[in-house]
């Protein structure tokens, strides 16, 4: 009997000032029985396993082609029991929608909805914890700038992600404008 591939996860990889400023964040305010992984900024929650060669390659030649993006980390958003960090970043978003177009027929309803690039730095927490950590993180809160540097292809198995790839990407020219 074959046994199904677990699915995979694909993530931006973010410049090490800023995934370290928010990889702390999100050490000192996930609840640390469920905080099983490190700061990301999610694209797709569950492309099929079964296609790891071939989404591999295409990354390969997308991350090839595709210089470090401009992000801005602009400001902050509420998840009900938890709080993220907006993104904003026409490059990003340009270049997940590629991706979803071109992936369109396997991805799941969870990543076909909308967009909203974030990074989750509290969650599963009750809600006035989550009011606390944004009313605390918003005061005084300045956006900044950051880069996108390349793509993390993790395998998930249903608890810690695993290494599946990472591409940086090395494409010529400047950074894509925001």
């Amino acid at each position: 009997m074959q046994t199904s591939q677990p699915a995979l996860i694909l993530c931006l990889q973010l410049d090490p000032a800023s995934f370290a400023r928010l990889d702390a964040l999100r050490q000192a305010h996930f609840p640390p029985e469920r905080n099983h992984l490190s700061a990301h900024l999610t694209l797709f929650h569950a492309l099929p396993g079964a296609m790891l060669e071939e989404i591999s390659a295409n990354l390969a030649t997308l991350a090839a082609g595709t210089p470090p993006m401009a992000l801005r980390f602009a400001g902050l958003r509420g998840l009900g029991g938890g709080v993220a960090f907006t993104v904003e970043s026409p490059a990003l978003v340009a270049l997940r929608g590629l991706l979803a177009s071109a992936w369109h027929a396997v991805l799941g309803a969870q990543d076909k909805q909308g967009f909203r690039p974030h990074v989750t730095v509290q969650n599963k927490v009750t809600t006035p914890q989550a009011q606390a950590l944004m009313a605390e993180l918003q005061d005084g809160f300045m956006p900044w700038e950051g880069q996108g540097e390349g793509l993390a292809l993790w395998h998930y198995r249903g608890g810690p992600w695993e290494p599946a790839a990472s591409f940086r990407f090395s494409g010529s020219g400047k950074s894509a404008d925001r």
